[in-house]
């Protein structure tokens, strides 16, 4: 038995996996079917600003010295008729069909019958793809026939579409991870420029408080900054540390970017901040809110702002983590002095508690917070009417607060007006956090 193969052309253009099943679908329409010779076009620059061209992808059968140009001329024209769609006409390229006549379906199945060539063209989910043309001289198509010939086109259609599917996913995958290479490059620069100026600053903080007598009060000014710049250090090293284990990109024969499994279970929304793996201990809050209340109040007196302390000298330790802690409301300190004008107040208060929970007020008479933005008020980047004021902002702190609140088991609650002024509206924050031991119903100052 002579068992006859496909010539495969341009094969630059497709996948060795398509190849073989366009292949076997052409050697089905040619035991099955009875087709003498079939030829598969495929098309190239599959987009709406460039022309689409059209190549021969696969010719049944070769034999000998047999080559495309031998075969049966074929009308790309008579395409718009062997749809017998309009909606099908109208995602083919434009040069197949400007040139057609109109005719009507009978007349053009007439000249089929004469010719026993079919047409079909591989469209699928509005995609043009390419051609499908086969032929016989012995007997005309029967309608079975011609159906059972239009599935063969749908299913090299379908396989041809997911193939380029696959090539732009992974485009589209190389693309975001160059970029992101980019992204990753240009902040160890910065990381690593941030750091001269950074060692300037504490050694210049560390002489300036060795010329500061015991009892100059700009001492504890001094011993802040060394603390913040400290601090900005350690974020530093953070950073460094975690940008080490992002998941790195493997890529084998050109295939699709894999992660390594290993480092799968990154938890990307805590970079830079405690991970949601976090052991909680007994914290004492003073120990957080006291160093936070010194940088706060040199804001406020260059802002012109009454900062009020109202916490009582003890206050019973919490289950939480201290780092995400200080987060929490050097975020809501920050937030309260920003957003208030000069000769307002932020007061910090003790809450009431409820179920074990300890509540720490911050509060402000500030511009208050609108009702159709609280709702969003702790989403990533949202800003609300503030995006359109004056006052810069990334939407990010509060986020980031409620989101280590609820981490650490506990929320933070938002009101708006809090009536702390006639004059303003004004904003109360409340981070409710687990207490180690129950709280009285209130807590006098």
């Amino acid at each position: 038995m002579l068992v006859r193969e496909a010539l495969v052309l341009n094969n630059h253009i497709s996948s060795p996996e398509f190849t073989t099943l366009c292949q076997s679908q052409l050697s089905l329409l040619s035991h099955g079917l009875g087709a003498v010779w079939s030829v598969i076009y495929l098309a190239e620059n599959i987009s709406e600003d460039e022309q689409t061209q059209l190549f021969p992808f696969v010719i049944y059968p070769q034999e000998g010295n047999q080559g495309f140009w031998e075969l049966p001329p074929i009308k790309l024209a008579e395409i718009w008729q062997a749809s017998q769609s309009y909606f099908i006409a109208q995602l083919l390229p434009d040069y197949l069909t400007s040139q057609i006549e109109t005719q009507k379906a009978d007349n053009w199945q007439l000249e089929v019958a004469k010719t026993k060539q079919l047409i079909f063209p591989l469209i699928h989910q509005e995609t043009f793809m390419g051609l499908l043309v086969t032929g016989r001289e012995d007997r005309e198509w029967q309608p079975h026939e011609h159906q059972q010939a239009e599935e063969i086109a749908r299913t090299i259609a379908i396989a041809r579409f997911i193939e380029l599917q696959y090539g732009w996913t992974r485009n589209e995958l190389l693309q975001q991870e160059n970029l992101r290479q980019i992204e990753h490059d240009r902040l160890d620069n910065l990381v690593h420029q941030l750091r001269n100026p950074l060692t300037a600053l504490r050694t210049f903080g560390r002489l300036l408080l060795k010329r500061i007598l015991p009892s100059d009060s700009n001492g504890k000014l001094v011993e802040s900054i060394l603390a913040q710049s400290d601090r900005f250090e350690a974020l530093l090293e953070q950073f460094e540390a975690e940008s080490e284990q992002l998941p790195k990109i493997n890529r084998v024969n050109n295939s699709l970017p894999l992660l390594e499994t290993k480092q799968r279970n990154i938890d990307q929304s805590s970079f830079l901040l405690p991970s949601s793996t976090a052991e909680l201990h007994p914290v004492d809050l003073k120990q957080i809110i006291e160093p936070l209340l010194i940088t706060a109040s040199a804001i406020a007196l260059e802002r012109n702002i009454e900062l009020v302390n109202h916490l009582p000298a003890i206050i019973p330790s919490v289950i939480g983590d201290l780092a995400a802690l200080r987060e929490i409301f050097n975020n809501l300190l920050d937030n309260a002095l920003k957003y208030t004008a000069s000769g307002g107040k932020v007061h910090l208060d003790l809450a009431m508690s409820r179920d074990k929970m300890l509540g720490i007020a911050v509060q402000d008479t500030g511009v208050g917070i609108p009702f159709a933005d609280q709702e969003r008020i702790f989403e990533r980047h949202y800003r609300g009417v503030q995006a359109q004021g004056d006052i810069t902002g990334t939407g990010l702190g509060l986020a980031i607060a409620q989101e280590l609140a609820l981490k650490m088991r506990g929320e933070i609650e938002l009101i708006s007006p809090n009536n702390l002024s006639k004059d303003s509206p004004g904003t109360t924050f409340i981070v409710w956090l687990p207490s180690i031991s129950g709280l009285p119903a209130k807590i006098d100052n």
